[in-house]
């Protein structure tokens, strides 16, 4: 169970999108790709046969999964993320500054 999850609201913690938000797309063996943040450049060669213009592309790079935070509305900041068992059984994911449960 990943403590990050695609659909999260993150906050970047390092670079030159640090303190921005944006919701997770993916999550890639260790790395998060975050909308609209991290945008890079790609040169790409132009593809007839597939229909694809060529030119500069910006596209969203992924970012390692520890330099980003999940979003605590609560708190209005970035919080680190705890695992615990409920008394249903179920493993949920909370909020260690206030233990408040993430997953409904």
């Amino acid at each position: 169970m990943s403590k990050i999850r695609k659909g999260d609201e993150v906050v970047i913690t390092v670079g030159r999108d640090k303190g921005r938000r944006g919701t997770v797309n993916a999550v890639l063996d260790g790395r998060v790709v975050v909308e609209n943040l991290n945008m890079v450049k790609r040169h790409t060669k132009a593809n007839p046969q597939r229909n694809i213009p060529g030119g500069i592309v910006q596209k969203e790079a992924s970012i390692h999964i520890s330099n980003v935070m999940l979003w605590n509305t609560a708190a209005g900041k970035g919080d680190r993320i705890g695992f615990k068992v409920l008394a249903d059984g179920r493993k949920v994911r909370y909020f260690k500054s206030n233990n408040e449960v993430v997953d409904r």
